[in-house]
């Protein structure tokens, strides 16, 4: 009698110490590809955007501006309608305010009704992270810049067709560049 529950107290143990030590898993973008135009993929060939862009905390205090670091470094996130980008309708590339990552072009990019640029896929698959962010009590997805690491915002799975996808994003961690 005491051999099966010795056992089975052992296997209890065993699947719930495994599972305590696993860490959510960093992904890619699963929204797809962007087509680019040639000039656009030898400027992205210029450098290799996927190596890491490590710095201190006072490197990116010395390059970033104050609501910039807020929201790239420490997560933070901008007043709804209060972001320059929000409005954008120029034809551009959207890229990682604190690395140049290109990210998302306008042609992906909708008005959400959110206050924050939305899109609905990545420029490229490869130039952002999602991982899974339950601060505030909610179960969400962070999307960080695949190079630098920085918040951008979070990726919903209401948006538009062909993805069914929403990035709502940070104005203050893009910078626009015009085609």
């Amino acid at each position: 009698m005491k051999t099966p529950i010795i056992f089975s107290l052992l296997a209890f143990v065993w699947l719930f110490s495994g599972c305590a030590q696993q860490e959510p898993a960093r992904t890619t973008a699963s929204s797809g590809q962007q087509t680019l135009t040639a000039q656009q993929t030898q400027n992205l060939n210029r450098t290799n955007l996927l190596d890491a862009l490590p710095k201190t905390d006072e490197e990116w205090k010395k390059i970033l501006t104050s609501e910039q670091y807020y929201v790239l470094r420490e997560k933070g996130t901008e007043r709804a309608f209060s972001g320059p980008l929000n409005n954008n309708k120029q034809k551009g590339i959207y890229s990682c305010a604190a690395c140049g990552n290109p990210m998302f072009s306008s042609d992906t990019k909708f008005d959400s009704g959110t206050g924050w640029p939305s899109f609905f896929k990545p420029l490229n698959s490869a130039a952002v992270l999602e991982e899974p962010d339950t601060s505030d009590g909610m179960l969400r997805t962070e999307v960080l810049c695949a190079r630098c690491g920085g918040h951008l915002g979070h990726v919903f799975d209401d948006g538009p067709k062909p993805t069914g996808l929403r990035y709502c994003l940070n104005s203050v961690a893009l910078k626009f560049t015009k085609n």
